[in-house]
């Protein structure tokens, strides 16, 4: 996947993770629990709506790209880290487990990522050698 590719769909993941609770409010606790601080909810998901959109805006230079590299990690850490710390002491729904698979799922396609808008790979090129995008 390329890193542009890879900016925008973890930018509308962020976009519609946001968005549920928002929208409906009644579905997200039925699925991730009920929940306190309903504005601590909002807060949360007003961040990852901004994020999203970050992401989504994400433009094809390497500089841009390498922002959103930092932006997508960052971000997946973060909510990876609530969801272990906070699933096993009971404080949150077991399903939150669920998104902590797909954080780590954003975090492994990130750092396969290539500079230059290359695809995610498996292998970096040996050291050394200069791979040229093809034309």
């Amino acid at each position: 996947m390329e890193r542009h590719r890879l900016a925008r769909a973890q930018g509308l993941f962020n976009v519609v993770s946001g968005l549920w609770p928002l929208m409906h409010r009644r579905s997200f606790e039925a699925l991730f629990g009920p929940k306190a601080d309903w504005w601590l909810v909002q807060t949360v998901a007003g961040l990852l709506v901004s994020n999203g959109v970050a992401l989504l805006r994400t433009a094809r230079d390497e500089q841009s790209l390498e922002q959103a590299r930092r932006l997508g990690i960052a971000t997946a850490a973060t909510l990876l880290a609530v969801d272990l710390r906070y699933v096993p002491s009971g404080r949150i729904a077991p399903t939150y487990m669920a998104d902590a698979v797909a954080e780590m799922g954003w975090i492994l396609l990130w750092t396969r990522s290539r500079r230059g808008g290359g695809s995610v790979t498996a292998q970096s090129p040996p050291r050394g050698r200069v791979r040229l995008p093809r034309a």
